[in-house]
């Protein structure tokens, strides 16, 4: 996979914040991909020794059957710490060398974490889209900024998530009467289509298939 390398990753956090501030207006937030989708992607990440060592996990599956196709995990020393906001400072770095090693490129990028549901529009999903220049998706398990109307507990019911008087992004319902997901745009795809995607890509369970298997990858202790 082509990687497009915007910015080092040996910053403070005014510069971080510069970041965010300069690359936003780059983020696109309609479709611009080309159907059909033939794989989807997972990414997340794991930790060990106290955090001091990033693990990265890459899931590809085929679409629409959802097949596990290609993996990679890689290791790399955390080189930025934990802070809310910038989460894609401390992960992207080892997300980059796994999706390096993969032999698919996947035509969706789902992440664990926000897209333009941010506090400067500028999430994980969005970070990580300029960098491979892909379609990437924000699903987060947890609500970070923003609010919304009571969500109905049928599947597929969702609402959109308003932050500062604009949308964001939405809170999804993919099981009946299970605790929603909030999703939002990375890059190069709009709400309505994130949405219908991963609800495509979550036939079972909570989360979609992409995120659980990458999930496993990167929390297992074995590789």
């Amino acid at each position: 996979m082509k990687i497009y390398k915007r910015h080092s990753w040996d910053l403070s956090l005014d510069e971080a914040v510069a970041i965010q501030e300069k690359l936003q207006a780059e983020v696109i937030t309609q479709d611009q991909f080309k159907e059909p989708i033939k794989y989807v992607a997972g990414v997340d990440m794991g930790f060990e020794d106290d955090g001091r060592i990033s693990r990265a996990a890459v899931a590809v599956l085929s679409f629409p059957d959802l097949e596990l196709r290609d993996t990679s995990i890689v290791k790399r020393p955390t080189s930025f710490p934990y802070i809310p906001g910038f989460l894609s400072f401390r992960e992207i770095p080892a997300l980059l060398d796994a999706l390096e090693k993969i032999t698919i490129t996947p035509d969706i990028i789902f992440c664990d974490g926000q897209g333009i549901a941010h506090p400067r529009r500028f999430g994980i999903a969005c970070h990580l889209g300029l960098f491979v220049d892909l379609p990437t998706v924000g699903v987060a398990k947890s609500l970070f900024v923003g609010k919304h109307e009571e969500l109905p507990q049928t599947r597929g019911s969702w609402q959109p998530l308003i932050y500062e008087a604009e949308t964001v992004g939405a809170v999804l319902r993919t099981r009946d009467g299970v605790k929603p997901v909030y999703v939002s745009s990375g890059h190069r795809i709009s709400l309505t289509t994130a949405i219908d995607y991963v609800l495509r890509c979550t036939p079972q369970y909570r989360l979609p298939e992409t995120t659980r298997v990458a999930d496993r990858l990167a929390s297992s202790t074995k590789d």
